[in-house]
């Protein structure tokens, strides 16, 4: 287990591990069918068979075959359930960093991208994710679960085999804990939900990229990268984990849209996709839950790095008039499709 380790001033956190996260000089996948011994077994797996999907899990001496979503503890945690570490004082403060690291394996097929992925497999991705999200806060010790996908070197990813990381913490992580505390004051004081109040205004204007029946995507008004775009309910909801199957395809459909058209407008892209949900054990400091991409196309500068001000050489105005057309046009031939 690592280290969480605090800044001496600011709500920061830094986890420190001596584990070497790169990947294998292996020239196999772990990810892909038949390296299944290369992982930790699975304790969910879904399989498609005679149009149904059934829920198995690899047992001591048997793998699971055939599955189109594999979910398993990462080999190369960032945290850990394993007491290693103690606690020290202040100025030097630090913590175990306590959790759980799982990987869900998106796709059976190595080539596969998140821009890729059909519909359907999407939604299977996204009820595996609801399925571990539920398992996780029944456990002691977890107090938030990040869910995040790196796709492309640029972004962190290690292996290029599409799949979503999901690490819980047993605090809140500081940038949800500013959000829910900012979401709280200002419904507190003028009754309404900020986000709600964002989406109105985005929604049919000059920063809107694509919406489906019950989401929207839109560029922010103030991105911290060119192209960057978020996906949000359009009704008010806190809690990801109780979405019906209706919205994991309306969900699904969105995502695949809004990532094939960015894929095919700018090319080798590497991306950050973020989770942004409500902690969901007893905290009235809840968020409307939305999905924040940033497509990583600059280098971050000194006044990015050392001051927390972003600047951005593109408008969001016209990065969503670009990414509109490539989300439409990707959105119509799914449709058309299925």
């Amino acid at each position: 287990m690592g280290d969480m380790r605090k800044d001496y001033l600011l709500e920061r956190s830094v986890i420190v591990s001596t584990k070497d996260r790169k990947n294998t000089s292996s020239k196999k996948c772990p990810f892909c069918p038949g390296n299944e011994s290369m992982t930790n077994p699975s304790m969910l797996a879904l399989v498609a068979k005679d149009g149904m999907l059934q829920r198995l899990q690899d047992s001591d001496d048997f793998f699971v075959k055939g599955w189109c979503v594999r979910v398993f503890e990462s080999k190369n945690p960032a945290v850990s359930i394993s007491p290693e570490n103690s606690y020290s004082d202040l100025p030097l403060y630090s913590e175990p960093a306590y959790g759980y690291h799982y990987i869900v394996v998106a796709s059976s097929k190595h080539a596969e991208t998140f821009a890729t992925l059909d519909v359907e497999q999407w939604g299977n991705t996204l009820v595996v994710i609801q399925d571990r999200l539920r398992w996780l806060y029944t456990q002691k010790g977890v107090t938030y679960i990040s869910i995040f996908i790196n796709h492309g070197k640029n972004a962190g990813a290690v292996i290029d085999h599409p799949h979503v990381n999901m690490i819980s913490f047993s605090n809140i992580p500081p940038v949800i804990e500013a959000e829910a505390e900012a979401s709280y004051r200002i419904l507190n004081e003028k009754g309404v939900c900020p986000m709600c109040q964002t989406i109105n205004a985005e929604m049919g204007g000059p920063r809107q990229v694509l919406q489906t029946e019950g989401f929207v995507a839109f560029c922010p008004w103030a991105p911290s990268h060119p192209f960057e775009f978020w996906i949000s309910p359009k009704k008010h909801a806190t809690v990801f984990s109780k979405i019906s199957q209706k919205e994991i395809n309306d969900l699904s459909l969105i995502l695949r849209s809004t990532l094939g058209g960015l894929s095919k407008h700018i090319k080798d892209l590497s991306y950050n996709l973020v989770f942004h949900l409500s902690p969901e054990k007893k905290n009235s400091r809840q968020i409307h839950w939305h999905i924040e991409i940033y497509p990583l196309t600059n280098s971050w500068s000194g006044l990015e790095r050392g001051y927390g001000i972003f600047l951005n050489d593109s408008s969001p105005e016209k990065d969503a008039e670009i990414l509109g057309a490539a989300c439409r046009k990707e959105l119509a031939n799914l449709v058309g499709i299925e």
